[in-house]
């Protein structure tokens, strides 16, 4: 009994064992995961493609906008100060509860920082507003729309923190609607990248965004906004729309910008960076020349 049971194991394990090495002779498959994106045209790296640039930046990310497939990422989950990137939050939040053709009698002024120009008592819309926040990127505008378009800014903040868990940016949290330095106010290079796209399907944003200046009056037509865009791409590198900058002393340079070349459409985020404007014109570049976009066949 006990030799036949011998005789049994022996089989077992020569029979393993051949089979282990015929697997091994077969060529092996590995797993295709995604092979072909559920959106198209998507974006593949061309043959013998340049390596992508070296920046400065802490945090970085390219991806293209329609089936969100990321072409370069440099830490795109650190956290990071998001100085006045957070207006594109504002402006989200802002449109979802006041009307762009509401009027506003401005109250308290926060004049830290740039500016749009307010002043205690002025009547302004706020699609005027959104430019000054915008175009400007008025720190001023920024906390008139907050205590205006909710109880307070507090509670305008409390919805911003709650619009970034619906838009599963999980790496972002805001103290303040101007983009103030603050341990707690963050975000990272994928989670603006998410607030970015959904910022520019609103066409008024989309619209503001992509202006490099304007001159605005208040309702009664007495006073005058000079507004002009920091972006410095706009209008000087084919494509760019838009979306926005930012920079505080914590923060260094910070630049989210959308470029559309031949219909096709990619985001860009640096954080961090010592030349946001060189960088990212850098990372457009490559990202258009070493990339071709393909239909399933």
């Amino acid at each position: 009994m006990n030799l036949t049971r011998y005789l049994c194991a022996v089989l077992i394990l020569l029979s393993f064992t051949v089979f282990i090495a015929f697997a091994k002779s077969q060529p092996q498959k590995l797993p295709i995961i995604n092979e072909v994106p559920e959106l198209y045209p998507y974006p593949v790296a061309v043959e013998n493609p340049h390596q992508p640039p070296e920046i400065s930046a802490s945090s970085a990310i390219v991806i293209d906008s329609k089936t969100a497939i990321e072409l370069f990422t440099k830490n795109p989950d650190t956290r990071h100060l998001p100085a006045s990137t957070t207006k594109l939050m504002t402006a989200i939040v802002a449109l979802e509860k006041c009307d762009p053709e509401q009027v506003i009698r401005v109250g308290k002024v926060v004049g830290e920082g740039t500016q749009m120009g307010l002043t205690q008592g002025d009547l302004v819309t706020v699609k005027d507003l959104l430019y000054g926040l915008l175009v400007a990127s008025g720190n001023d505008a920024a906390f008139v729309l907050a205590d205006s378009c909710s109880d307070s800014s507090y509670r305008f903040v409390e919805s911003m923190n709650q619009k970034a868990k619906e838009l599963k940016m999980e790496n972002s949290h805001f103290l303040n609607p101007a983009g103030f330095d603050d341990p707690l106010q963050y975000s990272s290079a994928r989670d603006l990248a998410k607030l970015a796209k959904v910022a520019v399907a609103s066409p008024l944003i989309s619209k503001i965004v992509a202006t490099k200046n304007a001159v605005l009056n208040d309702v009664n037509g007495f006073k005058i906004y000079y507004l002009e865009n920091i972006n410095e791409l706009l209008g000087e590198i084919e494509g760019v729309e838009g979306v926005k900058t930012g920079q505080t002393e914590g923060s260094l340079e910070v630049l989210i910008t959308k470029t559309t070349r031949n219909d096709h459409t990619i985001t860009t985020v640096v954080l961090g960076s010592y030349d946001r404007f060189g960088e990212s014109k850098q990372l457009i570049e490559w990202a258009f020349t070493n990339h071709q976009w393909l239909n399933p066949q």
